[in-house]
C-alpha cells in the first residue's frame, strides 16, 4: 500500500494520450518549455520571459493543437526544478487548474562522462524523461518536493534570518578581533556595551592610541554590531509573544511541548517544528532521511564500506539534531537513549562521534513521535507545564 506523503512516484493513473506534458528550465530572466503534446508529432521547445501569464498562453495554446489534432486533454502536468524561484509558480498554476511540482534538483540522474555536454535544451529533454517516468508511477525516476503554502514558508523566515543575522555577528566581532590584534591589542573585548565609550582610552603596546582610520572602522563595525544584536533580540522577543498570544496553534503547541524537555530550549523547539517536524513525512526513515542523518554504504562485490553522512537533507536541521544530541546526555542522563550511547561508547571511545550521529538520529525520531503521535521517549525528564 503506497502512503499518501511518497513524492518519489506519481499515486495518480497515468492516461497519456490525454495528458498535456511540460517541463520548464528556469534562469533569472528567461524560461525555456519542452512539452509533450498527445496528437503532435514534434516535441515543441519554446523560451520564453520570466512571465507566468505567457506560460499559462502557451499551455493553452498547445492544449488547443491537441484538440484540433482530434484528442482531448483532461490534464495538465508542468514541473520544473527546485532553485531561485521557490515554489510560488507551482502555486500560482495550481490556482488556475494546472498541476504543478516541483522537482528535486538533485534527484534526477546525469550522465557520467567527465566533460558531458549541458545545455538548457538538453536539461530539458533530461527533466522530461525523468518527469514523464515519474508520471507513469516508476518509483525514482526524480522526487518531489512537497510543496508549501505561503504562510508555512513565511513561518520559516524568522528562524533563518536570525540564523543569518547570527553568522553576521561572528564576522563582524572576528573583524574587530583580527583588526585589535593587527596592533599588539589583546584585552580589549569589543563586544561589550561600554566598549565605544572606552575605545578612545585604549593604548598599543607601544603606548599609542588606535589610529584614527582604524579607530573609524572599529567604530562603524560596533555600530553594527549594536545593530544585529537588537534584530536578533527583536526576533526572540516576537516569537515568546506569537506563542503567548496563540499557545493552541498546531506548530506553537508543538513548539511549547518540545520545550518542556529539559536540554532542549524555544529556540531549537522552534527551528524543529518549522524545519522538519510540521512537515508531513511518511515514517520514521523519511525523517531520518529529510535530516541528512541517514548513512550513504558504498557496496559492490566483495567492498562494503560507510562513505558517511549523506548530507542531502536539511543542514539546518541536521546541525541543529548534532549538537542537541550532546546537551542531551549533558541534561538526561538517565534516559534510554543516553544509556544506549553510553553503553556502546564505554569500551571503545573512538566510537564517541560516529555514535553521536546515530544519537541524533534516534533523538530526532524520537522527538518526531513524542509531538505527532504522543509517545514519550523513555526516561526522559520534562518540565511542568506552564
Amino acid at each position: 500500500m503506497h502512503n499518501a506523503n511518497d513524492l518519489s512516484m506519481s499515486l495518480t493513473a497515468f492516461e497519456q494520450d490525454c495528458t498535456l506534458i511540460a517541463v520548464i528550465e528556469m534562469s533569472l530572466s528567461t524560461w525555456l518549455v519542452g512539452a509533450i503534446v498527445p496528437g503532435v508529432g514534434r516535441h515543441p521547445l519554446k523560451k520564453l520571459g520570466a512571465d507566468q501569464e505567457a506560460l499559462l498562453a502557451l499551455l493553452y495554446r498547445w492544449r488547443d493543437e491537441a484538440m484540433k489534432s482530434g484528442r482531448t486533454i483532461t490534464r495538465i502536468a508542468v514541473a520544473f526544478e527546485s532553485g531561485r524561484d521557490g515554489f510560488w509558480l507551482a502555486r500560482w498554476l495550481r490556482n488556475r487548474g494546472i498541476e504543478a511540482y516541483v522537482i528535486h534538483a538533485s534527484s534526477v540522474a546525469v550522465s557520467r562522462e567527465h566533460r558531458r555536454a549541458k545545455t538548457d535544451r538538453l536539461d530539458t529533454d533530461m527533466l522530461k524523461r525523468a518527469f514523464l517516468g515519474w508520471l507513469r508511477g516508476e518509483r525514482n525516476h526524480c522526487k518531489m518536493v512537497a510543496i508549501p503554502t505561503v504562510s508555512e514558508e513565511d513561518a520559516r523566515r524568522p528562524i533563518r534570518e536570525r540564523d543569518a543575522l547570527i553568522g553576521e555577528r561572528i564576522r563582524i566581532v572576528n573583524r574587530m578581533k583580527a583588526t585589535l590584534i593587527r596592533l599588539g591589542i589583546r584585552n580589549f573585548n569589543p563586544k561589550l556595551k561600554g566598549a565605544p565609550a572606552r575605545l578612545a582610552s585604549v593604548r598599543t603596546p607601544e603606548g599609542m592610541p588606535i589610529p584614527v582610520n582604524t579607530e573609524a572602522e572599529l567604530r562603524r563595525d560596533m555600530t553594527r554590531l549594536r545593530l544585529v544584536c537588537d534584530h536578533i533580540k527583536e526576533i526572540e522577543l516576537a516569537r515568546l509573544k506569537r506563542l503567548e498570544q496563540a499557545p493552541h496553534d498546531t506548530s506553537n503547541t508543538m513548539v511549547l511541548l518540545l520545550a518542556r524537555v529539559i536540554g532542549v530550549g524555544v529556540e531549537t523547539a522552534d527551528m524543529l517544528v518549522q524545519e522538519i517536524l510540521s512537515r508531513k513525512l511518511r515514517d520514521r526513515r523519511a525523517v531520518a532521511r529529510y535530516a541528512g542523518l541517514t548513512g550513504s554504504p558504498d557496496e559492490s562485490g566483495a567492498k562494503r564500506r560507510e562513505k558517511g553522512l549523506a548530507r542531502s537533507g536539511n543542514a539546518r536541521v541536521r546541525r541543529g539534531m548534532i549538537q542537541l544530541a550532546w546537551r542531551f546526555l549533558l541534561f538526561q542522563p538517565s534516559s534510554a537513549l543516553a544509556l544506549w550511547y553510553r553503553k556502546r561508547t564505554t569500551e571503545a571511545s573512538n566510537t564517541r562521534k560516529p555514535m553521536i550521529v546515530a544519537l541524533a538520529r534516534k533523538l530526532l525520531i524520537a522527538l518526531w513521535q513524542f509531538v505527532t503521535v504522543g509517545i514519550e521517549p523513555e526516561g526522559i525528564l520534562l518540565r511542568a507545564p506552564t
